[in-house]
């Protein structure tokens, strides 16, 4: 008896839904890759014909009424994420969506009630979640290893900026919301609700970023419900490689998370000592996105509940519409206060 497959439909081939896109061709033996859409023709029409895709569609809604499409992956520009999502519950087809789930509040607790009231299945894309390294300390401080937890930092440094087009806030939601938003949810995965955050930022490293109105360093300091605190550092600048880390500190030790070093070799010369670095996202977190993909695939064929709900993508943005207000206003400011008509 042949095991049940999974068939799946990609919205989006450009750089990570190409990594999607190909886990579910190759490496996602319960999957199958049905069909890609891309606004780019030449795209789609490519990548179906590299990997052996049956269709390919210019558009997701053309795509959407296919019916060997049974499920649907949402990878295109954040600014899309909303219709097609939408789009795709409606059709009552179950959805995976890279973070966001949309590019304003309003428009994610819209998506968020359209889930709730159609019984839909929509799991959000968060892959630090599905990492060794952040699932190995999760365990270990529900294990109490370290005791309660009552500090947390967390770094990410991108080795350089984005080009500006997306850097703009009006397509990207700026860094802070761009950038920070894993580090928001992995606060809440380790610590719980995100009380007041207190932002300071500037356009230090990159002064074209000014045109387009965004900043490439920011540091957000934050209170939990439980009074415990936290750090979030976000950097666009950190130009020796990709530096993503965290720290928990518990009343009986602590957990560090995270790497410099890529390949596990060190040059021991006169000179010194040296290594290399993680070069960039896809080396420092290709398996946790096959993870998370084949985690979609097997709780859409199981039954279950996603891994990662709307709901959970609605407070980490939340949270970094807090912190970004609060850079910008140069205040402390409740995570409660920001609503979808004020965000």
């Amino acid at each position: 008896m042949t095991a049940k497959r999974l068939n799946v439909g990609v919205v989006g081939v450009g750089r990570l839904g190409r990594v999607y896109a190909q886990d579910l061709a190759q490496r996602v033996p319960n999957a199958r890759l049905a069909a890609v859409a891309d606004l780019k023709p030449d795209l789609a029409r490519q990548f179906a014909a590299d990997f052996g895709v049956p269709k390919w569609y210019t558009g997701h809604l053309e795509m959407l009424e296919d019916p060997d499409v049974e499920a649907v992956a949402v990878i295109s520009s954040t600014s899309t994420h909303r219709d097609v999502v939408v789009d795709a519950i409606r059709k009552g087809k179950p959805v995976f969506c890279e973070k966001p789930m949309a590019i304003s509040l309003a428009q994610a607790e819209e998506v968020l009630g359209l889930v709730e009231s159609q019984g839909a299945f929509l799991q959000m894309g968060f892959q630090r979640r599905f990492d060794a390294a952040y699932l190995g300390a999760k365990k270990k401080v529900d294990e109490g290893v370290i005791g309660t937890p009552v500090v947390l930092t967390s770094t990410s440094r991108d080795p350089f900026r984005p080009p500006l087009e997306f850097c703009d806030p009006k397509v990207s939601g700026g860094l802070i919301a761009d950038m920070g938003i894993h580090d928001f949810d992995v606060a809440r995965m380790f610590m719980g609700e995100v009380k007041t955050v207190h932002a300071i930022g500037g356009t230090l490293a990159y002064p074209e970023m000014k045109s387009v109105g965004d900043i490439d360093n920011a540091i957000i300091d934050m209170v939990f419900e439980s009074g415990a605190l936290g750090a979030v550092h976000l950097s666009r600048n950190a130009v020796f490689g990709y530096d993503i880390r965290a720290e928990v500190w518990g009343t009986k030790g602590s957990l560090q998370i995270g790497y410099h070093r890529q390949t596990p070799i060190l040059v021991m010369t006169r000179e010194g000592i040296t290594h290399d670095v993680v070069p960039y996202f896809m080396e420092r977190f290709e398996v946790a996105y096959l993870t998370q993909i084949q985690d979609f695939v097997n709780n859409v064929l199981a039954g279950r509940g996603p891994s990662i709900s709307g709901a959970d993508a609605v407070a980490a943005m939340r949270i970094s519409l807090a912190a970004t207000r609060s850079q910008r206003e140069g205040r402390t400011v409740e995570v409660a206060e920001v609503d979808a008509r004020g965000a």
